[in-house]
């Protein structure tokens, strides 16, 4: 089986409602799918969810590099040889994994299509679903208690609540959406960097009997001994998310005890392929997991979720990026039911774009 052809297209989407997290406002995005073509007539889809504050890329910079690096290098070539593949596309796309991610979960949608079998059981197949948090937005303190209330009555039983700005503030909205939902319901808090080690403590402190399950990326990721400060002074675990962007990432993250938990999202690492082996450094370190995203389209959220389904120690979920895209052509590439995310039982990623 020979790669015939690569092509690449944009798709804007705007959100329902757009949301605020500590350092942006979010309207709308763009993601960039792809297609793998084979001689065989099997192809394959991916897509890239770039994001300039997090992984420094561009739709512009992304079709740039699907088409001028992408192709050439893969045209041609098995498909079914990912690792190889994709081993010849990394020196050239070191500041591009959205778009190493793309290309990687369009080739595991051909193996998992010529092995008729969908990627998470191709993987090892540890679950066939997941709880998912749903994400609030940074309101004011009545509007993300109403939004708390709402997302429980369509049945989700984790919220993840952002913050960062204010810590006195962050610290009433948790307070106030516990006593909205009750005790039965996960609650999440991520601040985005926002926070010092001080406020980062004083945040866990004052929130503590409202039994916050763990507190994500509270300070700047460029001086990870703060993340460490943190997680040796809080009783809850602290995770790290953008600090972990790469394999290194994670072996000195873990090698000094900085954090308890980590936060993988293929858009940041690469795909499935290196989210795969920053798994295997967390839980050879003891560290739990959450497989996270980025404004993904579904089909991208429906990688994440077959990785997530596949290994046992990736034990939480914040798959939710899919949520309220409006004209997202992937529509339906996973399921959600009571809270929990499950993927199509069909071969590949479960979903074949209509273009």
């Amino acid at each position: 089986m020979k790669i015939t052809n690569i092509d690449a297209w944009p798709v804007e989407m705007r959100l329902m409602e757009p949301y605020t997290i500590a350092y942006e406002t979010i309207e709308k995005i763009t993601n960039i799918f792809i297609r793998i073509e084979t001689d065989k007539g099997i192809i394959g889809f991916g897509c890239a969810a770039p994001d300039k504050q997090i992984t420094g890329e561009t739709p512009e910079s992304v079709t740039l590099a699907l088409n001028e690096i992408v192709l050439p290098n893969l045209r041609g070539s098995d498909p079914i040889r990912y690792s190889m593949l994709l081993e010849r596309l990394k020196p050239n796309l070191k500041e591009q994994p959205s778009v190493l991610a793309a290309v990687d979960m369009a080739l595991f949608d051909i193996l998992g299509k010529v092995s008729g079998l969908p990627i998470w059981k191709l993987l090892g197949g540890f679950r066939d679903g997941i709880k998912t948090s749903v994400t609030i937005g940074i309101l004011p303190e009545s509007e993300t208690i109403e939004k708390a209330k709402y997302w429980v009555e369509q049945e989700f039983k984790c919220l993840k609540i952002k913050g960062g700005l204010d810590v006195d503030s962050d610290i009433s909205k948790v307070i106030g959406v516990r006593n909205a939902v009750g005790d039965k319901i996960e609650i999440r808090f991520d601040a985005n960097q926002g926070f010092s080690v001080y406020e980062a403590l004083k945040f866990v402190e004052k929130t503590k009997k409202t039994r916050v399950e763990l507190i994500e990326q509270p300070t700047p990721k460029g001086n990870p001994d703060l993340l460490g400060r943190v997680t040796s002074d809080v009783s809850i675990p602290v995770m790290a998310d953008e600090s972990l962007i790469t394999l290194r990432d994670a072996f000195r993250l873990a090698r000094r005890d900085l954090v308890d938990m980590v936060n993988i999202k293929l858009m940041k690492v690469g795909g499935i392929s290196e989210a795969l082996q920053i798994n295997a450094v967390a839980r050879s370190a003891g560290l739990e997991v959450m497989v996270g995203c980025m404004d993904e389209a579904a089909l991208a959220i429906a990688a994440g979720l077959h990785f997530a389904l596949a290994r046992p120690n990736v034990i939480y979920a914040d798959l939710d990026g899919h949520i309220g895209l409006q004209g997202d052509p992937s529509e339906g590439a996973v399921i959600i039911r009571n809270g929990k995310l499950f993927p199509n039982d069909k071969p590949g990623l479960g979903f074949d774009l209509k273009i």
